[in-house]
């Protein structure tokens, strides 16, 4: 038997930073399966950061996201839209979204994001020997506020930052895990 196969991938839409993509391909079992997806424009990547500072604490960002109407409590992250090599990435975001630069960064794991409905890779990294290097340098559509939560006693302290308003990224709990692993913490 062969493996799935894709035979077409066709864009329905195309915005600004997201386009629309028809993916027909076919099953082990022969038929032919249209698959709606998205994906981003100009993009080469996705990072997201585990920053370990140098006082024992994990640095963290409540930020709105408008498509789930709330705040969201996630790692900092961000897009290779600029050329730059992941790990470039992953320094510059954790400087412009917190303020904290990093002795050490090295790669904990990568993967699809939404397999489902989205093209998205995401390389996660751990950055050790965080320290505050200075002021946040926020985009005009972020309105980021920084978190630190202790090492010790983590996952509860992150569950009880969950409320009407706030959701925690569900990331956040596996990929401490690693980076804590990774780190050798």
């Amino acid at each position: 038997m062969i493996g799935p196969v894709v035979l077409e991938r066709e864009v329905c839409w195309e915005g600004r930073y997201l386009r629309s993509l028809m993916i027909r391909y076919r099953s082990r079992k022969g038929d032919i399966i249209e698959w709606e997806a998205f994906q981003r424009i100009g993009v080469k990547g996705i990072v997201a950061i585990v920053p370990f500072t140098r006082e024992g604490e994990v640095v963290l960002i409540r930020q709105f996201r408008p498509p789930v109407n709330r705040f969201v409590v996630e790692f900092p992250a961000g897009l290779n839209d600029m050329e730059e090599s992941l790990e470039e990435v992953a320094l510059r975001e954790l400087y412009e979204e917190t303020g904290y630069a990093s002795g050490r960064l090295e790669p904990v794991a990568e993967g699809p994001l939404s397999s489902g409905a989205s093209t998205e890779i995401l390389t996660v990294f751990v950055a050790t020997d965080c320290f505050l290097k200075g002021g946040q340098q926020l985009d005009k559509v972020e309105d980021i506020e920084v978190l630190k939560l202790p090492f010790n006693g983590f996952h509860e302290r992150l569950t009880g930052l969950q409320d009407k308003e706030t959701l925690v990224d569900l990331k956040i709990y596996g990929l401490f895990e690693l980076a804590r692993r990774r780190a050798g913490l």
